[in-house]
């Protein structure tokens, strides 16, 4: 296919054109979900497609196709994308400078000791109604749900610059939800496993334990109590630290939001916005989290981005193209869902590096305070700042002790007055089993999020008296 699409590149012959490329998808994946021990899904899907790009000075022309790659569809895309860029170009007399791009030839395979496309449909069923009926441990289990997931997407990716890329993005997850009855109460919880790792992850998961653990949780949540309110000093754990991560500085480090002044961050670079204890990282270099990508979706790769650096801010997520209007380096962070989605500047795996506190220490550190545990949901205000987390459950703190269970609660406040009032960070850091980061409704791509356990003020505001 590289061969292919080599050709078409090369016998590209537009002055125009100051730039192209195009990139080959191949998805496959399988979904098994259960439901009090009944299968309610369990299939295999595939798509493959081909995306051909064209820059005409500063205006992008895309064309895409699901049909099987060949020398006419390489040219009839090419073709197509620069007729679009060239139309549009027509309205603006600007022009966008990626002459920077360096040509990389190179090839990619994730490594894993277990290729999940290799392990028997019956032996993924088997562990999935095993963690299902793992969750049933006594009678207030009222529901339970069981997922696994696994995801392979084969890349391959030449430029006008000779970059050959070939490389791929190996996924899986499973997941189990319990729910709680007793009498008019109900609660849930959830356990995830997850990585860019192979099915030998999961074979290291006691299904009685993962299940049985998760069900207990829920089971305990029906004697929590509402949690307090108001400005409160938090402990968040790895979890809520990395929601906090994602939602607060993650989405308006976006640098396509920032070049149209979309993004509270904008102009910010070198700007104090936390206090010594804050750095937070972006990184899609790390072996075995979900949110690792070799190249992004325009074959720039990877990289440890720092965002902010002992409370500095530092700097943004780019694509060639907002690294060009801002005149510095791509960071390998443009991303698109699929061969037929534009790309947009995304996260990768996104955290607050960890510090120098043991986490029992912050803990004993403080007089009065809140535990908090599992996220829920997050959203952020990225252009006045504002951010809003959801978490399952917490503790309250009581002269440096862990006591009473509180359940679902909000974490909100203005992210900068967040940042200025962290004064302890744990010196474990720890990610999430991965998920997907919409960029407003849609485009939802792999990430994830972590950190250490943090602490702050925040404002809590306390779940209703009853919840499910």
């Amino acid at each position: 296919m590289l061969e292919i699409m080599t050709k078409a590149v090369d016998n590209l012959r537009d002055n125009e054109v100051s730039f192209a490329d195009i990139r080959q998808e191949s998805h496959a994946s399988t979904q098994i979900n259960v439901s009090n021990g009944i299968i309610r899904r369990f299939g295999r899907a595939t798509k493959s497609g081909t995306v051909a790009r064209a820059l005409v000075g500063e205006c992008w022309g895309m064309s895409s196709t699901s049909e099987p790659l060949s020398d006419s569809i390489c040219i009839d895309l090419l073709s197509d994308a620069v007729k679009s860029a060239k139309a549009n170009a027509r309205f603006s007399k600007k022009s966008l400078d990626l002459s920077n791009v360096e040509p990389i030839e190179k090839t990619v395979w994730q490594k894993c000791q277990l290729d999940p496309a290799k392990v028997s449909t019956e032996e993924k069923l088997e562990l999935v109604m095993s963690l299902d009926k793992a969750q049933k441990i006594d009678d207030h289990i009222v529901n339970t749900n069981s997922v696994y997931n696994d995801s392979k997407i084969v890349f391959r990716l030449v430029n006008t610059v000779g970059s050959k890329l070939e490389w791929d993005e190996l996924r899986i997850t499973t997941a189990v939800q319990p729910v709680a009855r007793e009498g008019n109460r109900m609660q849930f919880n959830y356990e995830v496993k997850g990585g860019s790792a192979g099915y030998e992850l999961l074979k290291s998961i006691d299904p009685h334990e993962f299940g049985g653990n998760c069900a207990k949780g829920a089971i305990e949540l029906l004697n929590a109590k509402k949690p307090p309110s108001g400005s409160l000093t938090v402990i968040a754990d790895g979890d809520i630290a990395g929601l906090i991560a994602h939602e607060v500085c993650g989405h308006a480090s976006e640098a396509d939001e920032v070049v149209k002044k979309r993004s509270f961050l904008t102009g910010m670079v070198g700007v104090e916005v936390g206090t010594n204890q804050v750095t937070l990282v972006d990184d899609g270099t790390l072996e075995g989290v979900p949110g690792r990508i070799p190249f992004d979706s325009e074959g720039t790769p990877s990289s440890r981005t720092v965002i902010i650096k002992d409370g500095v801010y530092k700097g943004y997520l780019h694509t060639l193209e907002t690294a060009s209007l801002m005149g510095v380096s791509p960071t390998g962070n443009g991303r698109s869902q699929d061969y037929n989605r534009r790309i947009f500047a995304r996260m990768t795996n996104t955290f607050f590096d960890s510090g120098d506190w043991k986490d029992d220490e912050i803990i004993s550190d403080t007089k009065d305070g809140l535990y908090v545990v599992k996220t829920l949901s997050g959203m952020e205000d990225v252009v006045g700042g504002g951010v809003q987390c959801s978490a399952l459950k917490g503790y309250i703190i009581k002269n440096g002790e862990i006591t009473q269970l509180v359940r679902s609660m909000t974490l909100a406040g203005k992210v900068l007055d967040i940042l200025k009032t962290v004064d302890a960070v744990g010196d474990k850091l720890s990610f999430s089993g991965g998920g997907t980061c919409g960029k407003g409704e849609e485009d939802f791509i792999s990430v994830s999020t972590g950190g250490p356990h943090m602490r702050a003020t925040m404002v809590v505001g306390g779940g209703s008296d009853e919840h499910c």
